[in-house]
Protein backbone atom coordinates (compact mmCIF):
# COMPACT_ATOMS: atom_id res chain seq x y z
CA UNK A 1 0.00 0.00 0.00
CA UNK A 2 1.31 3.46 -0.88
CA UNK A 3 2.20 6.01 1.77
CA UNK A 4 -0.67 8.42 2.48
CA UNK A 5 -0.28 11.82 0.82
CA UNK A 6 -1.41 15.28 1.87
CA UNK A 7 -4.61 16.25 -0.02
CA UNK A 8 -3.34 19.85 -0.36
CA UNK A 9 0.27 19.48 -1.60
CA UNK A 10 0.76 15.70 -2.14
CA UNK A 11 3.73 15.43 0.27
CA UNK A 12 3.82 12.47 2.70
CA UNK A 13 1.55 12.98 5.70
CA UNK A 14 2.79 13.71 9.21
CA UNK A 15 1.01 11.77 11.98
CA UNK A 16 0.75 14.95 14.06
CA UNK A 17 -1.27 16.71 11.30
CA UNK A 18 -2.95 13.76 9.64
CA UNK A 19 -4.27 13.67 6.93
CA UNK A 20 -2.07 16.68 6.12
CA UNK A 21 1.71 17.03 6.00
CA UNK A 22 2.02 20.17 8.12
CA UNK A 23 0.19 22.79 10.13
CA UNK A 24 0.29 25.08 7.08
CA UNK A 25 -1.66 22.64 4.89
CA UNK A 26 -4.07 21.92 7.74
CA UNK A 27 -4.72 25.67 8.15
CA UNK A 28 -5.11 26.16 4.38
CA UNK A 29 -7.81 23.48 4.37
CA UNK A 30 -9.62 25.12 7.30
CA UNK A 31 -9.52 28.50 5.54
CA UNK A 32 -11.07 26.92 2.45
CA UNK A 33 -14.01 25.73 4.58
CA UNK A 34 -14.38 29.02 6.45
CA UNK A 35 -14.15 31.08 3.26
CA UNK A 36 -16.73 28.88 1.51
CA UNK A 37 -14.10 27.57 -0.91
CA UNK A 38 -15.61 24.14 -0.40
CA UNK A 39 -19.34 23.99 -0.93
CA UNK A 40 -21.70 21.10 -0.58
CA UNK A 41 -24.61 20.98 -3.00
CA UNK A 42 -28.08 21.40 -1.59
CA UNK A 43 -31.51 22.71 -2.35
CA UNK A 44 -32.06 26.47 -2.16
CA UNK A 45 -33.84 27.66 0.97
CA UNK A 46 -37.25 29.24 0.28
CA UNK A 47 -37.53 32.97 1.12
CA UNK A 48 -38.52 33.54 4.75
CA UNK A 49 -36.93 30.33 6.06
CA UNK A 50 -33.77 32.16 7.25
CA UNK A 51 -34.99 35.49 8.62
CA UNK A 52 -31.52 36.70 9.64
CA UNK A 53 -29.98 35.84 6.30
CA UNK A 54 -32.91 37.10 4.20
CA UNK A 55 -32.83 40.54 5.84
CA UNK A 56 -29.03 40.78 5.45
CA UNK A 57 -29.31 40.14 1.71
CA UNK A 58 -31.95 42.88 1.30
CA UNK A 59 -29.56 45.45 2.82
CA UNK A 60 -26.88 44.80 0.17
Amino acid sequence: MADPRCPICERPTDPAFRPFCSRGCKDRDLLQWLGEGYRLPGRPTPPGMNPGLDSAEEGD
